[in-house]
């Protein structure tokens, strides 16, 4: 029988409301013994999913906080099993006082995820909805809440039963022809198995087209701000964040650390970096920064480059050419106010097909431009924002691509008339790796794996 855990289910610091949730087969034992109602009412004695008011006390009597507490009983619940929740004060005290008590009283500290992996092994949850949850907790924009919430709703987990039920239909249709050669069973074709292969694969490719555009609705897009000292890297990073954020000043080199924030253009959520200016430099904390923006480069999912039109090219402009090479980069021709001492023309043959966007980002000119450029390199036919099925989670990926090698494996061998034994292994394999996106298939190590990257409370 598992335990009854308890753990502080909101956020940590100062808020109105605290939650302290219990679940497990002694949860509301445990909480009975340490709540006392309005007239003495005990929460045994409460009806379900009715809210009590009354006083959380200790062992010797005294009040610990004034609550509000609700009984849940299984398997209605989130967990699916008997769970409370008392509601108290906000703050690190309170909610730790009454924590602390229940601990005490019986109830073990949940570990990491833990309510939601109970959800999930009581089949409340599949694997990839229960992983949707702290999707959904960690969404930093309305686009991505949006794919979350249609994970958590089940969208994903039909569309891999549907194809891991195209794959078990074609399991049974080759295994009845291995084992039963000589009965009156219609024996399926090489053709009809190619067809049905075929199937399969467009299923899961369709699926993978949406994962790197499902990473950045999950992860951010990580963005990473270059150039050289006073060029206007940190003037755009206050200009995209709608607030002054890092410190602008004409002294060379004001920037020496990575400086990070997110933002959302209409949807896309991005993690943008401001670097320490590129260039040489005798000094030590300014020389870590510089080293630390290099390394950022490697990182990258898009690279703005800035260069600035009042002042002549420079060995450092031409260092951060070299550097933006061969990935995906915009380039900002900036302080066109002042009087240019090159062309736009002469800095795009330097960096061949990278778009540059004219701009004087102190004036505000040239932002807009630069965030339309933003959304069209990254969803411009690649991804409807209002498709319900989108692949946001790197294990996800990582099974699909599994799954489709599996596939295209059996493909390759049913051309090839391979007997039908040998076909049947790699359809099992990619049924296999399918069923660990839901959960059907997949190891405890994996479980506490995934569970571990949650919060104590959820």
């Amino acid at each position: 029988m598992l335990d009854t855990i308890a753990a502080i289910s909101s956020a940590v610091g100062e808020a109105g409301i605290g939650i302290v949730r219990l679940s497990g087969k002694e949860a509301i034992n445990i909480a009975n013994r340490v709540f006392k109602g309005v007239k003495n009412k005990e929460l045994i004695q409460a009806e379900n999913r009715k809210l009590n008011y009354g006083h959380i006390i200790d062992e010797e009597g005294r009040i610990i906080d004034e609550v509000l507490i609700v009984y849940m009983k299984a398997p209605y619940t989130y967990t699916r099993e008997d769970v409370v929740e008392i509601y108290c004060h906000g703050g690190i005290i309170p909610v730790r006082k009454v924590l602390e008590l229940l601990l005490r009283k019986g109830a073990r500290l949940a570990e990491p995820g833990e309510f939601t992996k109970r959800a999930f092994l009581n089949g409340r949850l599949d694997l990839s909805q229960a992983e949707a949850v702290i999707d959904i907790i960690r969404a930093k924009t309305d686009k991505s809440f949006q794919v979350s919430m249609n994970q958590l709703e089940g969208n994903l987990s039909k569309k891999i039963t549907e194809l891991r039920d195209q794959v078990l239909n074609m399991i049974a249709h080759v295994e009845a022809s291995i084992d039963f050669p000589e009965d009156d069973i219609e024996e399926i074709t090489y053709e009809e198995l190619e067809n049905m292969a075929h199937r399969v694969i467009e299923g899961i490719k369709e699926l993978l087209n949406t994962a790197n555009s499902g990473k950045i609705l999950r992860d951010g897009l990580n963005t990473v701000i270059l150039g050289k000292p006073n060029v206007g890297k940190s003037s755009l990073l206050n200009a995209l964040l709608r607030e002054n954020r890092a410190i602008v000043t004409d002294i060379p080199g004001t920037t020496r650390d990575i400086i990070e924030e997110f933002i959302s253009i209409d949807g896309i959520p991005l993690k943008i970096v401001d670097t320490a200016g590129i260039r040489e430099t005798e000094d030590i904390v300014e020389k870590i920064g510089v080293d630390r923006a290099k390394e950022s480069i490697e990182l990258a999912d898009l690279i703005i480059a800035v260069f600035d039109a009042s002042r002549e090219l420079t060995e450092e402009d031409y260092n951060i050419i070299d550097l933006i090479k061969g990935k995906k980069s915009i380039a900002i021709f900036n302080k066109t106010d002042l009087p240019n001492s090159y062309t736009m023309e002469d800095l795009r043959k330097l960096l061949g097909h990278i778009e540059i966007i004219e701009a004087s980002i102190a004036n505000g000119i040239g932002i807009d431009k630069l965030e339309e450029k933003i959304k069209e390199m990254f969803y411009s036919g690649s991804l409807e924002l209002d498709s319900t099925v989108v692949v946001t989670n790197i294990r996800h990926k990582n099974q699909l691509e599994k799954a489709l090698r599996n596939m295209e494996s059996a493909l390759e061998d049913i051309r090839a008339n391979i007997p039908l034994d040998c076909i049947e292994v790699d359809l099992r394999d990619c049924w296999d790796n399918l069923g660990e996106i839901s959960g059907d298939t997949i190891s405890e190590d994996i479980l506490d794996r995934i569970f571990n990257e949650f919060c104590i409370g959820k």
